[in-house]
């Protein structure tokens, strides 16, 4: 029987306050036990060893996200079958791995089966599970303990807050290990060098920046009101940089210098120097900085205008905000 339109909705609301509710139990039970397992796959990466997980059924699809999560903040991990595992696939194990094993009841036999056998290759096990009494989670070595109170499912069959209470906790672990191992947005970049992602990540200033006679660059002392405004239509600009006689950036005007000076400057403004209306300094980024370093200060500062400098302080290239969402930077 089709469910009305209000009915929809509210199962599906109910469905999300239940996987809510694991995520905050899953909060709440957080201890020692989590703060072993990252110590032990701390220890583990220090040593030149790789994590492995495994795990059947949805467990397995779980497995196999969380290893593209540590391998994509440089912590070497792979995916184990536990069925192929007990047919050749041992091999791929050395002494000083770390084995994650996933079972939400803890009593998973394909789990269990591969218990002893890390242990006899000289592997550290953890398990990842909602059932810390579980003969899963007494075996192990480590403890990664997620609560679920129960499923979403009407039918409390299909695996749903568990997973999600699972999910969520690696995602945990992957986090607290990007902050441990100093991550940087370069070395993200490194492990993200295709797509979007990747290409967002790479870019530099020197790669959007505007050049030539599209950044307008003038002499403070030789420019009047009237010039800079000149330079910034020609070059299609919010603003001018205004250098010294050393070519360093000595301030920025821009269309709100431009209106202030209309309002404060006096009948004849248009023939003052610039320098008496402009921005000293304005913001400025290196132009061989990340994009996403420009990105931030546009949105730090809320600004529209930015110059690039090179190592000497002089100005080399020009972005407008207006730039980003077409080069997919927003």
């Amino acid at each position: 029987m089709p469910l009305s339109d209000q009915t929809v909705l509210a199962q599906a609301r109910q469905c999300l306050a239940i996987e809510r509710e694991a995520l905050e139990a899953t909060a709440r039970v957080l201890d020692r036990e989590f703060v072993a397992a990252v110590r032990a796959v701390e220890a583990a990466v220090a040593a030149g060893h790789k994590v492995i997980f495994s795990g059947v059924g949805k467990n397995a699809h779980i497995a196999e996200k969380l290893t593209g999560t540590l391998n994509s903040i440089g912590v070497p991990s792979c995916f184990l079958d536990p069925t192929q595992a007990l047919h050749g696939d041992l091999g791929l194990c050395a002494a000083g791995d770390l084995a994650i094993l996933l079972s939400n009841s803890g009593a998973t036999g394909e789990m269990l089966r591969l218990l002893p056998l890390f242990e006899k290759f000289g592997l550290k096990t953890v398990a990842l599970t909602g059932a810390p009494g579980s003969e899963l989670a007494r075996g192990a070595d480590y403890r990664l303990l997620y609560s679920a109170p129960r499923e979403a499912c009407p039918l409390a069959l299909a695996p749903t807050a568990s997973t999600t209470a699972a999910l969520a906790l690696g995602d945990a672990l992957a986090m607290v290990l990007l902050e441990s191992r100093g991550l940087t947005r370069e070395d993200f970049a490194r492990y993200h060098p295709a797509g979007t992602l990747g290409m967002t990540l790479l870019l530099r200033v020197k790669d959007i920046m505007r050049t030539g006679e599209a950044c307008p660059v003038l002499k403070e002392a030789k420019t009047t009101v009237q010039a800079a405004i000149f330079a910034m239509t020609k070059a299609k600009a919010g603003a001018v940089a205004l250098v010294d006689a050393k070519g360093r950036l000595s301030g920025i005007f821009t269309d709100g210098d431009l209106r202030r000076s209309a309002l404060n400057g006096g009948a004849d403004f248009l023939r003052k120097p610039v320098g008496g209306f402009m921005t000293r300094g304005g913001k400025t980024v290196p132009a061989d900085a990340l994009a996403v370093e420009a990105l931030k200060l546009f949105q730090q500062f809320k600004i529209s205008d930015l110059f690039a400098l090179d190592a000497k302080g002089r100005p080399t290239g020009y972005i407008d905000v207006q730039d980003l969402p077409k080069l997919k930077i927003l």
